[in-house]
């Protein structure tokens, strides 16, 4: 990590339910902001990883999408690279632009992802995770990780009507996992809920915006137990773009050199066969320790954080495998207030995917985008005191019983 790389430019579309817009205007949103931030034109970007996941089975572009959307942009003739890694697709595609930057082969990148995932059959849109682990034994996977919530009572009505993802009855499995390994409580996972919510009133990016108590969540319509809506990720349609450049860069582009902000760390890891309680051996964890590793810095220094909540129980696993608590303690420490702007280590800021939004090949950028902001100063009324140093956690897809891909970045003023 001796060549020094920083985020020079971020810029995002809100995050949300969009059918009256197009891809590309989504795209070219998060594109001309982004350009604008970094004092930077389209002719100074050498190199494009873009990141959408859902051109190919919803629009039938199932090969080139990066090239044909950053054609319609004007971005034309420049290297372009397709990334898809699942639900950690834009923070991958961010690594690959650093890794493009550190090798030598250009000064100036560009991270780019966008999704249209409301479509008229929701069916076909939720089916898309269905995508995201071995498909040729898919019910043994379900199996296999819904038994892990096994062993704890499930109420009467506590089950939605409506159709959902089958990954979020597998969350909730890992919710009652948790449960049944640490005590912790649905109240607590409800707390992660409303904290976020209260946290994206302040964000005009995010996709919901309603605050509410925990008592609210609780009472909100369920998905399946201890899930309630309010504590999911939505389906959602947005775009979001990072530039990155090396010192030589940073000198091309007209930016205030304090805004930009330094790369300290990049580290991925997958999955591993492992037993369900071996959270010493759980990829989140290995991932984090990389990138400790690689910054010299520990989970003590880290002032704000941004981690993969496609459901309430991501965030209490994540914080837990990160080091920022001990394990089984996340839950508490939501209740407490100990992750809420303001407390001990603020988490989702941003109001997490569970209000944000979350458009799989966008997401990862975006939680780049709120970082950004953060130690910049400019995040207004959610702002956290006093960050320097901010941590990123995306996860994606599923194998044996974790993610199939966790990708974890730090960044300092």
């Amino acid at each position: 990590m001796s060549i020094p790389v920083y985020v020079v430019g971020v810029g995002m579309s809100q995050f949300g339910r969009h059918i009256e817009r197009s891809l590309q205007s989504l795209a070219d949103e998060a594109l001309s902001t982004a350009l604008r931030d970094a004092g930077a034109a389209q002719d100074d970007i050498e190199q494009v990883f873009y990141t959408g996941v859902t051109q190919g089975p919803f629009m039938g572009q199932t090969a080139v999408p990066g090239q044909v959307l950053l054609h319609k942009l004007g971005l034309v003739g420049l290297p372009v690279w397709n990334v898809e890694n699942a639900c950690a697709s834009g923070t991958s595609g961010f690594q690959l632009a650093v890794q493009a930057l550190r090798s030598g082969a250009c000064d100036i990148a560009l991270a780019l992802g966008a999704e249209k995932m409301n479509i008229p059959d929701k069916s076909r849109a939720l089916a898309l995770f269905e995508g995201g682990w071995d498909v040729l034994t898919a019910d043994e996977n379900a199996t296999r990780l819904l038994e892990l919530g096994n062993g704890i009572e499930v109420p009467p009505g506590s089950e939605s009507d409506r159709p959902y993802s089958r990954f979020m009855a597998i969350y909730a499995a890992m919710c009652r996992f948790w449960m049944k390994s640490f005590g912790t409580t649905q109240r607590q996972i409800a707390a992660v809920s409303a904290k976020n919510h209260h946290h994206s009133v302040h964000n005009p990016f995010s996709q919901y915006r309603q605050s509410f108590t925990i008592d609210e969540v609780l009472a909100a319509p369920p998905i399946t137990y201890p899930l309630t809506l309010p504590m999911c990720s939505p389906l959602s349609d947005g775009a979001a773009a990072v530039i990155v450049c090396t010192e030589a860069g940073l000198k091309r582009l007209s930016i205030d050199r304090r805004r930009a902000i330094r790369v300290a760390a990049t580290s991925i890891a997958t999955a591993t066969p492992r037993a369900p309680d071996a959270f010493d051996q759980a990829v989140c964890r290995r991932a984090a320790n990389g990138a400790y590793e690689q910054a010299g810095i520990g989970p003590d220094e880290v002032s704000v954080v941004e981690v993969h909540d496609a459901s309430a129980v991501g965030e209490i696993m994540a914080v837990e495998y990160l080091g920022l608590v001990p394990m089984g303690t996340a839950g508490a420490a939501a209740e407490a207030g100990d992750l809420s702007i303001g407390g001990r280590i603020p988490v989702n800021p941003s109001g997490g995917l569970e209000s944000k939004g979350h458009p799989i090949g966008a997401t990862g950028l975006g939680q780049i985008h709120e970082l950004v902001t953060q130690l910049r100063g400019e995040a207004g009324l959610r702002q956290v005191e006093g960050a320097k140093v901010a941590l990123q956690e995306n996860g994606g897809g599923s194998i044996g019983y974790e993610e199939a891909v966790v990708t974890v970045n730090l960044f300092t003023r």
